[in-house]
């Protein structure tokens, strides 16, 4: 066959394109459970941060080892074995009808459409009890949802830290959730006032005279949309819709 033919040229390309799909999809499925295993790396790393446990330089499963992870029926506020912790995935149960809930129109606040019905939940626990407990929190903002953890004190009351390890926001504006800074503003801040969710995120900074101040955080500068998302996200997370109960619960030993 006569290689300088447009017939030649197109079976040339055909196999081209053969070889090389072959190749991607093979180092695709090759390297899907060094995948997995790297994407399980982030969610503890972003856990431990969360809660101001992380160390640079230390293993991530070593640090991890005083984690426990346990699942929260969230109609009951208590802990369940309905799934298994080990293999449960909970973004997958969010869009799941069998593990899920649609939730209408007032009671989205966090525009996340679904509430799963099984939280998993994560706790530092010393000789004296819990000492950190870590919760999954969502909510859409102004270009994405966002994806994080709040971690609390043993009071169950106090922000230990918080932190999203996926979103989509604009960098340098509502990108700044991200931002060092504006993260240590939340750590200390209350989230209930008596049973009111009274956590919230402010326009413009807050005025720290004030005995709300304790409550409150500072919004991002030309960022109000995600600054509503953050607040919105906590108002749900931290309220009946979510996981208030389970707190109330586990104060009492009752969870």
């Amino acid at each position: 066959m006569a290689k300088d033919t447009v017939k030649h040229t197109i079976l040339v390309a055909l196999i081209l394109c053969l070889v090389c799909s072959v190749v991607v999809s093979g180092a695709a499925v090759g390297l899907r459970s060094m995948q997995q295993e790297n994407k399980e790396q982030d969610k503890k790393g972003n856990i431990l941060k969360a809660a101001g446990l992380y160390q640079e330089g230390v293993s991530i499963d070593q640090q991890f080892e005083s984690v426990t992870a346990k699942v929260v029926d969230l109609s009951t506020g208590k802990f369940t074995d309905a799934v298994d912790v080990a293999t449960y995935d909970q973004r997958k149960a969010s869009k799941d009808p069998a593990f899920s809930d649609k939730l209408s129109g007032d009671q989205d606040i966090a525009k996340i459409g679904r509430k799963v019905k099984y939280a998993t939940i994560y706790m530092v626990e010393g000789d004296n009890g819990i000492e950190k407990l870590i919760l999954p929190v969502k909510g859409y903002a102004l270009w994405s949802t966002l994806y994080g953890f709040v971690a609390l004190e043993s009071d169950l009351n106090t922000v230990a830290g918080l932190g999203f390890y996926e979103h989509a926001e604009t960098p340098g504006l509502g990108g700044e959730i991200d931002n060092p800074n504006w993260k240590a503003i939340w750590v200390g801040k209350k989230i209930y006032d008596g049973d009111r969710t009274a956590i919230s995120v402010e326009k413009g900074a807050v005025d720290s005279s004030k005995p709300e101040a304790i409550y409150q955080v500072d919004g991002l500068s030309g960022a109000t949309l995600t600054s509503k998302g953050v607040h919105n996200l906590m108002q749900f997370w931290m309220g009946d819709s979510g996981f208030a109960s389970f707190l109330a619960n586990l104060k009492a030993g009752e969870a």
